[in-house]
């Protein structure tokens, strides 16, 4: 061959595959690139997506019928898809998506119903009819929040857009130490805790990993640990925060009326020992026993407390109840119960002008003012685990040491 000619050939052979290679990897680029959209596990690139939420007095087959899928896949499904999910426990509020086919027929293949904003229950309806549990993925993020109370930690924390929920949680934590309804304004608080993501939105919070507050011209640290596989929460000093008995045997309340030797009865009109603490709180509010014991009594007082119980909690302390709307189911005497339970609710049986709860502590048969009962702390950290948990205050305190 002429030198001339094999030069071209050498050429033109290059420039043919330099052009293919260019081509594959545009394609291996293209390929990688393209993501296929998933929703529930389904590759919905060629599909269409109805989203809505279950409406009032809605079942499944208000939904389904609604949208061309017949009765008998509807029946069957009912009926044979329990073990993975009752269709008779779709609640109102909840989301729900049909997955259709993208064309005039619109014909629905799937249909999943979020249980809850992480688990879903997915129906194939299209060749074989069945049923799987699915959840999408929840991401945690760590974050804090911290402010200054005005009136009440519930409100502090919607001033600072926060989960005002988290009121609920700091209130169980400091239930032993702290008396909620005694905050003053100017205390402030800080909580370092989980927050949990499901395809970016916001679903709720987890668990408070330390807090601080500022209450009453003292620090009082919170920091979540484990030992014997029991978690609990404790002070800098590894001193448990949960005591015998509960500061307060109700939530998110006002005192209304407070101890006394001499006050003036509101009905009766006339001046009498007022040996309790009286919590306006609205009608039906749980009541719950400040600590381990048993129910003594169950009863009501036509011309004083109304419904009321008495819950002995040992040889020396004994507390009671009044005013109840109602009692707890299987509150009687006899009972035993744990600091927490449920007792009844707030009313305003007996003489009461409004819906409250008269509580009374004995200490040996003698009233007590109930705020100023001191009470033991719980188990605190045991030697073997010090060095662990100081490694979690070390973590955490010079984070709730800046306190805004």
């Amino acid at each position: 061959m002429p030198r001339t000619s094999f030069f071209f050939a050498f050429v033109l052979l290059a420039l043919f595959s330099c052009s293919n290679s260019h081509n594959s990897t545009g394609q291996e680029e293209e390929a990688v690139q393209h993501i296929p959209r998933l929703v529930y596990g389904i590759n919905i690139d060629s599909l269409k997506v109805i989203k809505g939420k279950v409406k009032k007095n809605e079942f499944l087959a208000d939904i389904l019928l609604r949208h061309g899928v017949g009765y008998q896949v509807i029946d069957y499904i009912a009926r044979y898809t329990k073990d993975t999910f009752d269709v008779r426990k779709i609640r109102t509020g909840n989301k729900y998506s049909l997955i259709c086919t993208n064309d005039s027929l619109e014909k629905v293949l799937y249909f999943a119903y979020e249980i809850s904003a992480s688990d879903f229950v997915l129906y194939h309806l299209s060749d074989s009819l069945y049923a799987m549990r699915g959840a999408k993925k929840i991401m945690v993020k760590t974050d804090t929040v911290s402010g200054t109370i005005e009136s009440s930690l519930w409100n502090a924390l919607v001033a600072n857009n926060a989960d005002p929920n988290l009121a609920n949680e700091l209130s169980e934590i400091y239930a032993w130490t702290i008396d909620f309804f005694g905050l003053q304004k100017g205390d402030r608080y800080k909580a370092v805790f989980d927050e949990f993501y499901v395809e970016g939105e916001y679903i709720g919070f987890g668990r408070i990993k330390a807090a601080r507050f500022y209450h009453s011209n003292k620090n009082q640290y919170a920091f979540y640990f484990e030992q014997d596989s029991k978690g609990d929460y404790f002070d800098e000093e590894g001193n448990s925060l949960q005591r015998t008995f509960l500061k307060a045997p109700l939530r998110f309340s006002r005192i209304s009326s407070g101890f006394s030797n001499s006050r003036m009865h509101p009905v009766l009109k006339i001046r009498r020992p007022h040996h309790g603490v009286d919590y306006a709180a609205p009608s039906g509010t749980p009541v719950y026993t400040v600590g381990d014991g048993v129910v003594v009594k169950k009863g009501y007082q036509k011309r004083g407390g109304g419904n009321y119980v008495k819950v002995k909690h040992n040889g020396t302390y004994s507390t009671t109840y009044m005013h109840l709307k109602g009692f707890a189911k299987g509150i009687k005497a006899g009972k035993a119960v744990k600091q927490g339970d449920l007792l009844g609710y707030v009313g305003r049986t007996g003489l009461a002008t409004g819906p409250h709860l008269d509580f009374r502590f004995y200490r040996n048969g003698k009233a007590v003012n109930p705020l100023k009962v001191e009470s033991p702390p719980s188990k605190p950290i045991d030697p073997a685990f010090r060095p662990l948990f100081d490694s979690v205050v070390n973590k955490y305190i010079l984070l709730l040491d800046d306190l805004r």
